[in-house]
């Protein structure tokens, strides 16, 4: 005998199961390992490391020359010379750019060719050339200066042998990091004044300012653009805090390791680099709530990072450390490794 389901209760169970069946995928958070360590070598510190998904590239400023490495390898394919203090990289494949910002002496920016790595000319800038992006709504690559409080742009196809930067943005404190939400707003972590700086970039002036408390000493900053949130990296207190970009509200206020350089997010999740070998991995839990669901182990140093969103891996680059003489600690020459941390794989 066969037996027939109601339809009116099928199509209740039916609706029922959906939401349920919508939030597997939120709840099956990967959980992240460190998949195999790159030995590099090499002079020089290190600072932002830019990845290129697309060309698998990864960009490295070592203080006087910034390597390009295969990031499937880790074999360096070039070595881009001729910089004072490198800080970071962004890439501009339409242009067939790329663009270093070079905090040393009165500061510049590189650019370079993207298929031959050489060097196509140096654009003055402002000392302490720091954090560099590339603003899709007003195509210009912005840098932002440390030491004069100021955020620059110029365009990618600048003549990059007598071009000029556009007259800079006055952003009243001393800028770390930055990112656009690709519709006309930038947002700059101000060290110094524990605040983000929001800034109109087509009317080129702050709008707004946002206190980071319960955090302090803002670094690192990345964007959730669907959800307008904003994961800030503090130092003083060790906080990952999460603002609204509606309003500026803080909505969490993680605690983290020592020393965070670097915020990268992936599907969902949020991951804060710090110096003490530690990366938090956060979550949001519940609807407004949020956790640090993971801490991986890493080693001593690796406090920036580079994501590549379409292999889903994070690439850190450290080095060994050793005690000198003063008994301070240093790196230890040719060491410099990129640590790559990857989902765990079953």
């Amino acid at each position: 005998m066969k037996t027939f389901t109601h339809p009116t209760r099928a199509l209740v169970l039916a609706l029922t199961l959906l939401p349920l069946a919508a939030l597997r995928p939120a709840l099956a958070q990967p959980k992240w390992e460190v998949a195999k360590t790159f030995t590099v070598g090499g002079t020089g510190s290190w600072d932002y490391l830019t990845v290129a998904p697309a060309t698998h590239r990864l960009y490295v400023p070592r203080t006087t020359h910034t390597m390009v490495i295969d990031s499937e390898s880790g074999k360096t394919v070039a070595d881009i010379p001729g910089q004072k203090n490198a800080h970071g990289v962004v890439i501009v494949p339409e242009a067939g750019r790329g663009f270093i910002s070079d905090g040393g002496g009165d500061g510049a920016v590189v650019i370079f060719d993207l298929k031959t790595n050489a060097i196509l000319g140096t654009i003055p800038a402002q000392p302490d050339a720091d954090g560099i992006i590339f603003d899709p709504a007003t195509r210009r690559v912005l840098v932002v200066s440390g030491d004069k409080g100021l955020l620059m742009s110029l365009k990618p196809d600048i003549d990059p042998t007598n071009g000029k930067i556009d007259p800079p943005i006055e952003l009243g404190g001393e800028p770390e990091f930055l990112t656009s939400d690709g519709a006309g707003k930038v947002y700059v972590n101000l060290m110094n004044k524990n605040e983000v700086a929001v800034v109109d970039i087509r009317a080129r002036k702050v709008i707004a300012r946002w206190p980071v408390t319960p955090g302090g000493a803002p670094v690192g900053m990345a964007l959730d653009k669907a959800r307008h949130r904003l994961f800030i990296g503090c130092r003083k207190p060790q906080k990952l805090i999460v603002m609204s970009t509606g309003d500026g509200r803080i909505l969490s206020g993680l605690p983290i390791g020592e020393s965070v350089d670097a915020i990268q997010l992936d599907r969902g999740q949020a991951f804060a680099s710090c110096r003490d070998g530690s990366l938090a991995v956060a979550a949001e839990t519940a609807p407004g709530k949020f956790a640090i669901v993971q801490t991986v182990k890493t080693p001593p140093g690796a406090r920036t990072m580079g994501l590549d969103p379409l292999a889903h891996k994070l690439y850190l680059p450290t080095a060994q450390y050793e005690q000198t003489a003063e008994g301070k600690s240093s790196t230890k020459a040719g060491t410099f490794m990129i640590v790559v941390v990857a989902p765990h794989s079953n």
